[in-house]
C-alpha cells in the first residue's frame, strides 16, 4: 500500500508530469528499496561537507525541471575524487538551464541492470528487467512480466536474458546477490501495482548490483496527466 506521503507527492506532481530524481528516490526508499547515500546541495559548502564525510568517489547531478534526460545536457558527472573537481563541476551544473540544486551521491560500482515499468492501457503495470546503462539500448535484451511478481517470476526473467551470465557471474567474476535482486524486484512490482493510477512509465537505470546490495543509481518516473 502506498504511504500517505507518497500519495500526496504523486498527486502534487501530476501537473508537472514527472518526479524529480530526489523525489523519486525518496519514494522508492520509503517503500523499502535501496538508494545511495546523498545530499541535495544548494551551496558548495554543503557539497564539500558531504565530500569530506564520504570515502568513495562521488556523482554530481543537476536537479532541474527543464532537464529530463541528463546525459543529453551533460548534467551528470561521475568519479569525482577531489574538492577542486567537485567545486568546478558544482558551479558548472548550477549554471545549467533551470538547475535548482545539485544532487551529490556516493558512487557505487557493480553490475548495472535496468528495472523498469510500463503502465499498459490493456494489461496494467508490467515490469521490465535487463542489463542496464547504455547497454540496454544497444542489445535490447530485456524480459517483461505482468506485476506483481513472485520469486519464481524474477528468477525466470533473469534466466530468459541472453546476458544472464553477467548477472549470475562468469569467468571468475562475482555475480549479483540474487536474494537481494529478487527482493528488490518483487518489492518494486508491488509498488508499481499500488502506483497504477499515477504513473505512465518508470526507469531505474542503472540499478547497481553487488554481492551485498542493489542500489538505485538513477530514477525517472513519468506520471499520468490529471484526467
Amino acid at each position: 500500500m502506498l504511504k500517505k506521503e507518497s500519495v500526496k507527492l504523486l498527486e502534487k506532481q501530476r501537473n508537472i508530469g514527472f518526479l524529480l530524481e530526489p523525489e523519486a528516490k525518496k519514494l522508492f526508499k520509503d517503500h523499502g528499496m535501496d538508494i545511495p547515500g546523498f545530499v541535495l546541495a544548494d551551496s558548495l559548502k554543503t557539497a564539500k561537507a558531504f565530500f569530506k564525510d564520504t570515502s568513495s568517489p562521488l556523482v554530481a547531478k543537476a536537479v532541474s525541471r527543464k532537464i529530463l534526460h541528463k546525459t543529453e545536457y551533460n548534467a551528470v558527472v561521475t568519479g569525482i575524487k577531489t574538492p577542486d573537481v567537485l567545486e568546478s563541476e558544482f558551479n558548472r551544473l548550477k549554471g545549467l538551464d533551470g538547475c535548482e540544486s545539485v544532487l551529490i551521491e556516493e558512487m557505487i560500482k557493480g553490475v548495472e541492470i535496468i528495472i523498469g515499468a510500463k503502465n499498459d492501457y490493456q494489461f496494467g503495470p508490467v515490469v521490465v528487467l535487463g542489463i542496464g546503462g547504455t547497454s540496454v539500448e544497444i542489445y535490447n535484451d530485456t524480459a517483461i512480466r505482468l506485476a506483481p511478481l513472485e520469486q519464481g517470476d524474477v528468477v525466470s526473467m533473469v534466466e530468459s536474458l541472453v546476458a544472464r551470465d553477467i548477472i549470475k557471474g562468469f569467468r571468475g567474476k562475482i555475480g549479483v546477490n540474487m536474494e537481494v535482486l529478487v527482493s528488490t524486484i518483487t518489492v518494486f512490482s508491488q509498488l508499481i501495482t499500488d502506483m497504477e493510477p499515477f504513473f505512465e512509465s518508470i526507469d531505474l537505470n542503472p540499478v547497481i548490483c553487488t554481492k551485498d546490495r542493489c542500489v538505485i543509481a538513477d530514477a525517472r518516473v513519468m506520471l499520468r496527466p490529471v484526467s
